[in-house]
């Protein structure tokens, strides 16, 4: 088991970590809001979002985009902390609203289960939601396997999204127009489970494993190059600090609702060679 530092506690479960203005951005979904934490340790809520939040990301002119996922909406944040509606992605998404990335120019990839296990659903295939800058959505590709974490690399040009119950990751060409073309395999992960995701300038990718209790780097093709074996179970991840080489770690012992049990979620970190690239 790898030694971390662990930069803060008492996370009941947190997603969507982000690095922007020197501060670890995430959501918990069941403290129902956005925080942030300096490098430091120093935690703060940045907005309460009582239909559980995910997946984060900014327009062009530095509002926040956050993944609803209850109700199945993309909400939008001004600097004000004026809330209001972006996109209604229920239309196109199966299930509760997930992970997702917002390219430079706007454009939002939006994931979802595909199927609502809350309510007795079983498992189906999901379709990916684009929205425009603008709030326009539209289904992009289908038959996905529990899209997940997702990243664009520097280029703008090129997708790459986890499948966490396919256990592969899979690669996309990014269009002038925000569709998505050219799919592939990333990478076949065998017994390994993809959730969050975060890319580094080589083009190596950190994978945050919800089920081997560690975090990898696979690189294209599915060479795994460096493995993290934690205590806890990591469900997404991030490259942040100045120098971008901070390998930022979510964990928890579960994703179900802690209910009345001890928060027991954190974030912890590592330092890596690599520096981090592209989005989120």
């Amino acid at each position: 088991m790898t030694t971390t530092d662990v930069v803060v506690t008492g996370l009941r479960f947190g997603e969507g970590p982000r690095w922007r203005d020197g501060k670890l951005w995430y959501s918990d979904f069941y403290r129902h809001g956005i925080f942030t934490v300096t490098p430091d340790g120093h935690e703060e809520l940045v907005h309460a979002v009582p239909t559980q939040p995910s997946g984060l990301g900014w327009l062009p002119d530095g509002d926040l985009l956050f993944v609803s996922m209850l109700d199945r909406q993309l909400r939008r944040l001004d600097a004000e902390g004026n809330e209001s509606l972006h996109a209604d992605l229920s239309g196109i998404a199966g299930g509760p609203c997930n992970d997702m990335v917002v390219a430079a120019d706007g454009t939002a990839y939006v994931g979802n289960f595909g199927f609502d296990d809350s309510v007795g659903e079983t498992f189906a295939q999901a379709t990916l939601a684009i929205v425009s800058p603008d709030g326009i959505a539209r289904p992009g590709p289908d038959g996905f396997d529990f899209p997940n974490g997702t990243v664009i690399d520097p280029s703008g040009r090129h997708m790459v999204i986890a499948e966490s119950y396919g256990r592969r990751m899979t690669a996309f060409d990014i269009e002038p127009d925000g569709s998505l073309s050219g799919r592939r395999i990333f990478a076949e992960l065998g017994e390994r489970v993809p959730d969050g995701i975060c890319l580094d300038e080589a083009g190596g990718i950190w994978v945050a494993d919800p089920l081997n209790a560690s975090c990898f780097r696979v690189v294209d093709g599915g060479e795994v190059t460096d493995v993290i074996e934690l205590e806890l179970n990591c469900f997404a991840c991030m490259l942040g600090d100045d120098d971008r080489r901070t390998l930022y770690m979510v964990t928890a012992p579960t994703s179900r609702p802690p209910a009345d049990s001890p928060a027991l979620g954190r974030i912890e970190t590592v330092r890596v060679d690599v520096p981090g690239a592209g989005l989120p």
